[in-house]
């Protein structure tokens, strides 16, 4: 028995390679095991085949299958269920906990927790919160529903808001980070400005308060791209502490990124009505800032 992961190739992808579009996408492999697979067979466009150098039009269902593996139990709390009606769930996530199934991963997934957690469902995540970082997502019951928020996403109608401790003292109390992103030219797993496919990425911040010889912001996406705050504040030489694939190793007892989704809202795709949710900073988080403060004295 295999396992699969749904996605749609959104509107502004079209003219993408298969390959390439796939290993964005699956957020952590690199183009060339996004080809493997293609090549293996494990990759689906709208119920076929296709080379992995086939151009992408938009909207099409692509399905990838991967070979079943003895999985390790997930650990994820029934409270991670902070709200849910019969279209949506708004997830609390806890960090270590993958989103989507992805080729080696062993462990139950946060969407494969939902579907047996309520058997019969279609959860399908509307966006992605990296392994290690936690807070508030949206998973939709349905692909009815998760297109309509992803499209609220395109439009700039979901507000996500991050706590997020960087290092360094930032010389401005808020601003904009305007740079395009894309996967790195060298290190193929990263996201960069150093790439030869930029897409437009911009990152609102303000500085809730310096803390010793690092700085805590809350951090606002106009757009989502893979680890967009992550490769934002290092590319301006200020990593997210606790980071090490973006430049900085774990201080103050941090063993993850410092990256927390503290806000979300956006209007319900049904009814209309504007929904607001927050998340505060797990003891893991308030213990690294609690020891980075204490490192002032």
């Amino acid at each position: 028995m295999s396992t699969s992961r749904e996605l749609i190739v959104p509107p502004e992808s079209a003219g993408a390679r298969l390959d390439a579009w796939l290993a964005e996408a699956l957020a952590g492999i690199s183009r060339a095991a996004a080809a493997a697979l293609v090549d293996s067979g494990a990759v689906r466009v709208d119920g076929q085949a296709r080379p992995k150098g086939a151009k992408l039009r938009g909207g099409e269902h692509v399905t990838v299958a991967e070979p079943a593996v003895e999985r390790e139990p997930a650990k994820v709390p029934e409270s991670a269920i902070v709200w849910e009606n019969e279209e949506l769930w708004v997830i609390d996530k806890p960090a270590g906990l993958v989103v989507h199934p992805a080729p080696g991963h062993r462990g139950v997934t946060l969407v494969e927790w939902l579907a047996e957690r309520f058997p019969g469902s279609e959860p399908h995540a509307v966006h992605r919160l990296d392994r290690d970082t936690s807070g508030l997502m949206l998973v939709a019951k349905g692909a009815a529903a998760q297109l309509e928020l992803q499209a609220a996403l395109r439009r700039r109608e979901v507000l996500r808001e991050y706590l997020a401790l960087v290092t360094g003292r930032l010389e401005s109390r808020s601003g904009t980070i305007d740079a395009p992103l894309g996967r790195d030219v060298r290190r193929r797993t990263v996201m960069s400005t150093r790439t030869d496919r930029p897409r437009e990425a911009r990152t609102h911040f303000e500085v809730e308060r310096f803390t010793g010889d690092h700085t805590l912001v809350r951090a606002r996406l106009e757009t989502g791209r893979t680890h967009q705050i992550r490769a934002h504040f290092a590319a301006i030489g200020h990593p997210v502490a606790g980071d090490p694939e973006y430049g900085h190793r774990g201080r103050h007892g941090l063993e993850r990124q410092f990256l927390h989704a503290a806000r979300l809202s956006f209007r319900h795709p049904s009814t209309g009505e504007e929904l607001s949710f927050e998340s505060a900073l797990p003891e893991d988080l308030k213990r690294g800032l609690e020891r980075a403060r204490q490192a002032e004295n």
